[in-house]
């Protein structure tokens, strides 16, 4: 079983874009400069998220990305999934021809792992991963916003 960096990246933007989608549509370029993602790698998986409807773009001055469906109708599973990140832990991809072209004597543990993963992250909302961040007092503000209303307040320090 491998959750690659393709899979961890979705996620971790994924809730980043729903801790901050109140504030209107958010940019690929404040996910990147907040999570030290590649803004071309985040454009990519922005795009596969968007096919699977979890995401919507916002074109125009203002424009980004806001969620396309409900938080709590978001699972884990489904974002891994929608970027093409396999969770198998079978060395066959599930073809039963690990072994001489044969079913290898330990797939069934594994086949059995995948079902156990998949149904664990099939029951994790992004709602909870996003409600477990608010829990821990992570920041929500978006940076451009945030130097923006230091400005209008008179003051010239950046934030």
């Amino acid at each position: 079983m491998r959750l690659t960096t393709k899979g961890r990246f979705a996620v971790t933007a994924m809730i980043d874009l729903a801790l901050r989608q109140s504030q209107g549509p958010v940019t690929l370029a404040g996910i990147s400069e907040r999570q030290k993602i590649s803004l071309s790698y985040l454009e990519q998986l922005f795009g596969k998220l968007r096919r699977h409807e979890l995401v919507a773009s916002v074109r125009g001055p203002g424009g980004g990305y806001c969620l396309a469906t409900p938080m709590d109708n978001i699972s884990v599973a489904d974002i891994i999934t929608a970027v093409d990140e396999p969770l198998d832990a079978t060395q066959c991809g599930g073809k039963e021809n690990c072994h001489d072209e044969q079913r290898c004597m330990t797939h069934d543990l594994w086949s059995n792992l995948n079902a156990t993963m998949h149904q664990y992250l099939n029951s994790v909302s992004l709602q909870e991963l996003v409600e477990k961040q608010q829990k821990r007092g992570t920041a929500v503000g978006v940076l451009h916003d945030q130097r923006l209303s230091v400005r209008k307040a008179g003051m010239t320090a950046t934030v």
